[in-house]
C-alpha cells in the first residue's frame, strides 16, 4: 500500500489579508479613474459677425441674444440693412430696405429714455395683409439684465406691416410691440402672444435709435 502524501495549503496571514485588501481597493478605484468621462456640455454658439457696428447694442448684449436664436442661424452673419442714423426715420424705407432679403430679421431699438429692446422675426420684415411668421419669433428687452419672451402657443398673431405701423404680438387688443409710420413713436403691452413685460420703462415710448438686421 502506497504510502499517503499530503498536500498543504498555506494560508495568508491577517496582514497579508490587509494588504491584499488595499489593492483590490486601489484596483477599483483605478478602474473607478479609468471610466469614461461624462459628455461634455453644448458648445456655447459662435460669436456673431457683424458688418457694421452697432450704435444700440454692446459686444455683451449681442453675445446674450445670441444664446436665444434658433440654431438655424448660429454663426450667421449679421448684416445691417437698415439704421435711423443712416437711413432716416420712415417705416417705408424700412420695408424697402429689406426687400428681397429671404433671411430672419432682429429688430434693436433704443428709446429715449435709454432702455434697450426689440424683437427676432423668424423672416425678413414686409408689408403684409396679415400676421405672418412663426414661433421662431420672440421679444427681449435689457433691463438691465436680458430677459426674453418666446411664443406661448396661444396664437399666431407674429408680425404684420402696414403703412402706419408695424405690430408684433397682439392678444385682446394690445400689441407687444407696435412702431408707428415715422419710427418715432411706439408702445408696448403685455400680449397673449409672447406673454411679455411692458418691455420698454413706459407702454408709450419715443425712439432713439433703431436698428435692424438680417442674420443670413
Amino acid at each position: 500500500m502506497k504510502g499517503l502524501r499530503w498536500r498543504y495549503t498555506r494560508l495568508p496571514s491577517q496582514v497579508e489579508d490587509a494588504l491584499s485588501g488595499e489593492e483590490g481597493e486601489q484596483e477599483e478605484e483605478e478602474e473607478e479613474e479609468a471610466a469614461p468621462a461624462p459628455a461634455p456640455a453644448a458648445e456655447d454658439p459662435p460669436e456673431p459677425q457683424l458688418t457694421a457696428a452697432s450704435q444700440v447694442l454692446g459686444a455683451s448684449e449681442i453675445r446674450q441674444l445670441s444664446f436665444h436664436l434658433p440654431p438655424r442661424v448660429s454663426g450667421c452673419l449679421w448684416s445691417l440693412v437698415f439704421c435711423t442714423s443712416r437711413d432716416g426715420f420712415s417705416l417705408r424705407s424700412l420695408y424697402r430696405q429689406m426687400e428681397g432679403r429671404g433671411g430672419p430679421a432682429l429688430l434693436v431699438l433704443r428709446d429715449q429714455d435709454g432702455q434697450t429692446f426689440g424683437a427676432f422675426s423668424s423672416s425678413a420684415i414686409r408689408l403684409s395683409k396679415g400676421f405672418y411668421g412663426t414661433g421662431e419669433t420672440f421679444l427681449f428687452s435689457f433691463s438691465p439684465q436680458l430677459k426674453v419672451f418666446k411664443w406661448t402657443g396661444s396664437n399666431s398673431f407674429f408680425v404684420k406691416g402696414d403703412l402706419d405701423s408695424l405690430m408684433m404680438g397682439s392678444g385682446s387688443g394690445q400689441f407687444g410691440l407696435w412702431l408707428d409710420g415715422d419710427l418715432y413713436h411706439g408702445g408696448s403691452y403685455p400680449c397673449a402672444t409672447f406673454n411679455n413685460e411692458v418691455l420698454a420703462r413706459q407702454e408709450q415710448f419715443c425712439i432713439k435709435d433703431l436698428e435692424a438686421w438680417v442674420l443670413s
